[in-house]
Formats: C-alpha cells, sequence, structure tokens
C-alpha cells in the first residue's frame, strides 16, 4: 500500500512539498491571519474541517495519516515556507490526515475563500499552489489512506456502486474483502459484523455504515453541506458534466455566484471516459476522469459550490417570480436562485434483454474504470455497442488483458465510430468485432453472469460464450423526468427544446422559461461531444450576463447582497 506513495514522492516531492521564499510569505501575508500554536497543539484533524491553508512561518508540524487498521504513519514535516493543506482546504471540506505542532509553532492561515482570492490574486504563485494540492491530493488517492474502509467482497454489485461513486469523486478509500484479508477478519470481529451485512462502509469519524446510500455516505464524509436556504445564487447549474463544468468556471470567474448541483458525482458521461484523444490541446489524449477532476478544481478555485451529491426533483419560479428560481432537492433543502442552467445529460441507456436486472448490480457495466478492468482482467468480456465511448472502452478493456467481444447491431464499425479509433480496434489482437447481431439472452445464478447469447441479424443463428460481463454503451436518454410542471418544453424524445425552438426572441440555448437555460447532451439537436458541450458552457455565461442585466433593480440588489 505505501509504495505508490513512497514512488510519486520521489517522483515530484519538491512539486508536493515547495518551500516559499520570504518574497512569497510576504505577498500572501494579506490573505491570511498569523496564529500561534503550543507544542502538542492539533492543527487538522482527519474527518474534521480545518481552518484552512497554513504557511510556517516558525516551528514544526508533523503530518500523519491513519485508518482504522494501521497506527499512524508520518507522511511529512513541515518547516518554515512549507505550507499545509490539499484540494479539502481549497473546498472546505474534512481533511483526510492529521497534524499536530511538534514545538511552538507560528503560521499564517487562510482560509478557502481567501485561498481562492489568493489563486486569483497571485496568479503565478497561485499555480504552484494549487499543483501541489493536486498532487497531495493524488497520492493520497494512492494510498486510500484518510477515507473510508469498505468491507466486502470485490464483486460484491454494492461494493462495486460504492467503489464507483468514491473513485469517480476523487475520494480516497480502501476495499477489505474479508474472505481474503486478514484485516478484513479481525475489523468484522472487532465490530461484531454479520457476514450476511456486508457491506459495510468504516467512516475516519468511527461511524459505521450497513451497505448505505450514496448521499448517506456523502454527508457521512463531509463531501455534501446543507445548503443556505436564505441564499439567492446568481446561477444554480445543475449537472456537473463538462457543460455544467463549464458553465461553472466561466461564470465564477466573471463574479457571478455559482452553486452547482449533481445527482452523483461531477464529469458526467465524459468522467466515465477511459481515454479521450479528439479533445483539442491533448494530443496523447487524457482520461475522461483526469480532464473533469481538473474542471471540477478549476470552478472551485473560481468560488463555485459544489453540492454533490444533491440531486434536484423540481423546478419553479419562487412565489411567482419572474427572476427568481426554487430547485427543490431530494433532501427536502431548496436552492434558490436568479437564473438556472441545466446540464443534466443523459441516462445510460439499458438492453432490452429478459431479466437484465438480475444481473446489473455486479455482471452489467456502463463504464469502464479501473475497478471493472480489475474485475476483469484475463477474462472474456462482452461489450455492446458501436460509438466512440464504446470504441475507448473496448481498447481501455483490450489492455488489461481481457478478450473482448464486441457486439455491434450495424454491418460495418465504422458507420458510427470515428475512424482513428475504429482502425485501432481492428488492430487489436484481443478485440473480436462481431457485426450484425443482438444480444438475445442472458444466464447465470446468484446474481452471477455466466454466459451471454447474441443473435445474427442476417440468418437468425444463436451463439453463446462463457461470459461474466457486460459492458452496454448503447446510448442514453435524457435526464429530464424532474422537469414535469416547470414550465420547460421538451420535444417528442424528451431533451429540451432551445432558441428558436423555444419561442420568439430567445436566446440560442434559453429554454421556453425565460432565464432558464439547457447546454450540453440533454438539449435537442446538440453535438454529443466533449467539446460541443464546453463551448455551450462558455457560451451561456453571456447569456446569463444578458438574463441578470435585465433583471429589476430590486432583484438584482438582493441577489449580489445574498450571494
Amino acid at each position: 500500500m505505501a509504495l505508490p506513495v513512497q514512488s510519486a514522492l520521489d517522483q515530484r516531492r519538491d512539486q508536493i512539498f515547495p518551500t516559499l521564499d520570504p518574497l512569497d510569505i510576504e505577498r500572501v501575508r494579506r490573505f491570511g491571519e498569523v496564529r500561534s500554536f503550543a507544542a502538542g497543539d492539533r492543527l487538522m484533524t482527519a474527518s474534521q474541517v480545518a481552518p484552512g491553508l497554513m504557511v510556517i512561518l516558525a516551528g514544526r508540524i508533523a503530518v500523519t495519516e491513519h485508518d482504522q487498521i494501521h497506527a499512524p504513519q508520518r507522511v511529512v514535516t513541515h518547516g518554515p515556507g512549507n505550507f499545509m493543506g490539499e484540494l479539502a482546504q481549497l473546498g472546505g471540506r474534512p481533511s483526510l490526515v492529521d497534524a499536530f505542532a511538534e514545538e511552538m509553532v507560528e503560521a499564517l492561515v487562510i482560509p478557502p475563500e481567501r485561498l481562492r482570492a489568493l489563486m486569483i490574486a497571485e496568479a503565478e504563485l497561485g499555480e504552484r499552489i494549487m499543483r501541489a494540492l493536486i498532487l497531495r491530493r493524488v497520492r493520497i488517492l494512492q494510498s486510500g489512506v484518510g477515507g473510508p474502509i469498505i468491507l466486502g467482497r470485490a464483486e460484491n454489485g454494492d461494493v462495486l456502486r460504492l467503489q464507483g461513486f468514491l473513485r469517480r469523486n476523487s475520494h480516497p478509500h480502501q476495499l477489505l474483502d474479508p474472505e481474503t484479508d486478514a484485516p478484513a477478519k479481525v475489523l468484522v470481529e472487532r465490530f461484531h459484523v454479520d457476514p450476511g451485512q456486508l457491506p459495510i462502509v468504516l467512516c475516519p469519524d468511527g461511524r459505521i455504515l450497513r451497505n448505505p446510500g450514496e448521499t448517506e455516505l456523502a454527508r457521512c464524509l463531509g463531501l455534501v453541506r446543507s445548503v443556505d436556504p436564505n441564499r439567492i445564487y446568481d446561477v444554480a447549474v445543475v449537472g456537473a458534466g463538462p457543460a455544467g463544468l463549464a458553465t461553472a468556471v466561466y461564470a465564477a470567474s466573471e463574479g457571478l455566484s455559482v452553486i452547482v448541483l449533481d445527482c452523483r458525482s461531477f464529469g458526467g458521461q465524459a468522467g466515465a471516459s477511459a481515454r479521450i484523444e479528439n479533445y483539442l490541446g491533448f494530443p496523447t489524449g487524457i482520461t475522461g476522469m483526469a480532464l473533469m477532476a481538473r474542471a471540477y478544481n478549476q470552478a472551485q478555485k473560481f468560488g463555485a459550490e459544489m453540492a454533490i451529491p444533491d440531486e434536484a426533483t423540481s423546478l419553479a419560479a419562487e412565489d411567482g417570480s419572474v427572476s427568481r428560481f426554487a430547485l427543490n432537492l431530494q433532501t427536502g433543502e431548496r436552492v434558490r436562485a436568479r437564473s438556472v442552467v441545466i446540464a443534466t445529460g443523459a441516462r445510460y441507456r439499458r438492453l432490452d434483454v429478459e431479466n437484465l436486472d438480475a444481473f446489473e448490480a455486479s455482471s452489467v457495466h456502463y463504464w469502464a474504470s479501473p475497478i471493472e478492468a480489475k474485475l476483469c482482467a484475463n477474462h472474456d468480456v462482452a461489450l455492446v455497442g458501436a460509438g466512440n465511448s464504446a470504441g475507448q472502452a473496448a481498447v481501455y478493456l483490450a489492455s488489461q488483458g481481457a478478450k473482448v467481444w464486441m457486439l455491434v447491431r450495424r454491418r460495418d464499425l465504422r458507420d458510427t465510430m470515428s475512424r482513428y479509433l475504429a482502425d485501432r480496434i481492428f488492430g487489436l489482437a484481443n478485440v473480436e468485432v462481431v457485426t450484425d447481431v443482438t444480444v438475445s439472452g442472458l444466464e447465470g445464478e446468484d446474481g452471477t453472469l455466466e454466459v451471454v447469447r447474441w443473435r445474427r441479424g442476417a440468418t437468425g443463428q444463436e451463439t453463446g460464450r462463457p461470459i461474466r460481463h457486460l459492458f452496454l454503451f448503447i446510448g442514453a436518454d435524457p435526464s429530464t423526468n424532474w422537469l414535469s410542471g416547470s414550465g420547460v418544453a421538451l420535444d417528442a424524445k424528451g431533451f429540451i427544446r432551445t432558441g428558436d425552438d423555444a419561442g420568439e426572441a430567445r436566446h440560442a440555448l434559453e429554454t421556453t422559461r425565460r432565464g432558464v437555460f439547457a447546454i450540453g447532451d440533454v438539449r435537442t439537436e446538440s453535438v454529443k461531444r466533449v467539446a460541443a458541450a464546453v463551448g455551450e458552457g462558455a457560451q451561456v455565461v453571456a447569456a446569463l450576463h444578458s438574463f441578470l442585466g435585465a433583471a429589476s433593480p430590486e432583484s438584482e440588489s438582493i441577489g449580489h447582497a445574498s450571494g
């Protein structure tokens, strides 16, 4: 477990733990407050919100990490010129490490809101600090220490669900299987857990959650906080995929108060892409998660507030107002905003085959991440789909040692996939493309898939293969059910009407409700590309300024006073 951490430290230690010179420290003084701590004082506690980033002026601070299994281990000792913190301090989230003063310490404490101001006002210095914060989170993610421990079998559907949620929210965690890991057996005995109750989650603060939902887990970890019912945001963005995050970055950087909601994690479908190679500026490609994590951190840098996972269940005008909106959340809370941007994207489409739901928890997957790849290594898998997302997943799974049966309904893969990607797939020895077929049956027991059957369209001939994992990349349907009764008009397929299709004198991205905009895949006739989604996220900000600028003086003064 410690080896990846040591490797990361060896390679980029100077960037992870830089030392600020006296001039640097003078530049940051105006953003913080000097505080003194006695030897032995605890400055940071895992699972608790820290006061902010700390620049050490005098003395020494020991940073340690621990979990429910191992004794605390020293990560680093900070001295004068070093700063203590990681990405949790940028967003005001609970710390993932512990820290205490080894001797009398004097430190400059910079709270999250002032840290974000520093990043913008002192660009060069802010870049160095941001790089260090990101790399420190990478180090923590590699070790898994500081986050929750999941006790359960790796193949269990709920274990996969919890792991996927934490991974897609860039939160460290560890998985221990009581059947193979001795520490897991000790924990099961210590907490008197019946094996039938697994999985359980041990939170860093000591709480035990029995097969929690994602919202329950997020609140235990401090990923989401209560929404201020009195605050009125300039814009509420619903959906944290590339379109929504782009809106957050551009709107917040231009001074608008922004809150971003998403029911599961940041990144959307793009975040599930194993590799994106045709996005401008990344000639060697980039994983969807890496690209979206950069956007997520960038939005926080400019002050956008993240509420993930927090699901919007309805949209309405607030008390009949034409210039303020209310978003009701599944938690019972309410977000108030002067404008709304809908970027909810689409839900993964399910395969129309009998008993699919019996295998969805553990054997049927809608994205290909390292979690799924580890389960499938050196095994045959079936992948249904012929778009770029399907192609990226096939290439990734093939690189992990699996034999990939790519099942395509059309007669030619190149009809729906970028040429470079199709050519790469045809050149892979362990990918077999089967065209003109549809999945006709699934067989297995106790939620474990054992056989996948498919039927050729021209002849009706059926083939069955011993396959334990099935990947589905067959498109998606718009996530718009929650808009019922909102006055936002949909087309016949459930996508949101915008521009001329929504009425006269509408902005190209404005819906039938003034002040409510739709961008990305959820919009009628949108271009299903990450670059197009990001472009619309930037474009809509000009429309937001126009709408907010035309609002009544009363609503504008309320918005800025509250935001």
